[in-house]
C-alpha cells in the first residue's frame, strides 16, 4: 500500500481543511497520511480527530522553514503531538516575525501600484498567512494570470516585492524537534541544488545535529535522483521517507499519494520508521 509523509492544509498554506485531507486519503486508498502544515501544528488536533472518525492512519506532523547564512531548508517532523509546547515556543518568534513580513511585502506590493489589502490575503488563508495566499488575491484581483507569474514577478525570491523571512537555524530546530519526541526529515534534498558529494557532507552535518531521515520519493525528484537519493540514505543509515508535498488546488498539478502521477511511496518505509521509534521507547 501506498502512504504520503508530506502534506499541507488550511492550517498553513493548502485548500483543504485538516478534515478534508484525511477524507482525501481515505478516498485515495492511502494507508497513511502524514499532515506536515509550514510552522504551525495548528491542524493535528482536527486531524487526528478525523483519522480516528473515518479510520485512516494519520501522522502528526510540521514542516519547518529553517536557514542558515544563504542556505535554506525545510524539514520535517514526524510523530509531534498536538500541543508541542517547545516546538510551539520556538515558532512563537518566527510566526511574529512572518507577520511584519507579510505586511511588508503587502507594501511593497502597494507601492509597485497592486492594489491588495493584508485583510483580504487573510481571509483567503483562514490560518497561516502565506505568500500563496497572496498570489491568490493578485489572481482575483485580475493583477496577475496565474500563481507561478505572481512569484516570477512580484513575491517569489527574484521578485520586485520579494522580503527575506526570519527562521530558525537548522540546529535550532533539530534540537526543539528531538526534545518533542519527533523523528526529523530533511525534505526535498533535491532543492538544496547540491552536487551528491556535497549533500552528503551536509547530510553527515545535519545527522551530528539530530537528522534522523530524509525526503528520497519527492513529485519533483526524477528516478534517477531517487536512486541516487536511497542509496545515499541508506549508506548513511538514513530512514528514507517520502510525500507529494500536496496542497490542492494552489498546486493543482500535485495529487495526494501521486504527486504528478508517478510517485509511489510504499508503506515499508512506513513500517521501518516505526521499527526506529519502537527502539528508542518512542510513540507511533
Amino acid at each position: 500500500m501506498t502512504i504520503d509523509l508530506h502534506a499541507h492544509t488550511t492550517a498553513s498554506d493548502g485548500t483543504l481543511s485538516p478534515r478534508e485531507l484525511v477524507a482525501l486519503a481515505k478516498k485515495t486508498g492511502l494507508k497513511a497520511v502524514a499532515v506536515t502544515d509550514h510552522d504551525t501544528v495548528s491542524g493535528l488536533a482536527e486531524a487526528l480527530e478525523a483519522g480516528r472518525e473515518l479510520g485512516q492512519e494519520v501522522i502528526p506532523g510540521c514542516e519547518l522553514s529553517v536557514g542558515e547564512g544563504r542556505q535554506s531548508m525545510h524539514i520535517v517532523g514526524l510523530w509531534l503531538t498536538p500541543e508541542a509546547p517547545k516546538l510551539r515556543e520556538a515558532l512563537e518568534f518566527v510566526i511574529r516575525e512572518r507577520g511584519n513580513r507579510n505586511h511588508k511585502i503587502i507594501a511593497k506590493l502597494n507601492e509597485l501600484g497592486l492594489d491588495i489589502t493584508y485583510e483580504e490575503v487573510a481571509e483567503r488563508a483562514g490560518g497561516t498567512v502565506g505568500r500563496p495566499h497572496m498570489a491568490q488575491a493578485l489572481m482575483a484581483r485580475g493583477l496577475v494570470s496565474s500563481v507561478n507569474e505572481a512569484f516570477e514577478k512580484y513575491i517569489g525570491n527574484s521578485g520586485a516585492a520579494y522580503v527575506p523571512r526570519t527562521r530558525l537555524s537548522p540546529a535550532q530546530a533539530l534540537e526543539v524537534l528531538r526534545a518533542e519526541g519527533a523523528t526529523p526529515i530533511l525534505a526535498h534534498p533535491y532543492l538544496l541544488q547540491l552536487p551528491l558529494s556535497q549533500l552528503e557532507v551536509r547530510l553527515r552535518e545535519l545527522m551530528d545535529l539530530g537528522l534522523e531521515g530524509m525526503e528520497v520519493y519527492y513529485t519533483e525528484h526524477s528516478n534517477d535522483i531517487r536512486r541516487a537519493y536511497r542509496a545515499l540514505a541508506d549508506r548513511l543509515g538514513l530512514l528514507v521517507s517520502g510525500g507529494s508535498d500536496f496542497h490542492g488546488s494552489v498546486k493543482p498539478g500535485i495529487h495526494l499519494g501521486r504527486g504528478k502521477g508517478d510517485l509511489y511511496v510504499d508503506d515499508n518505509l512506513l513500517e521501518a520508521m516505526k521499527a526506529h521509534r519502537r527502539e528508542r521507547g518512542q510513540w507511533v
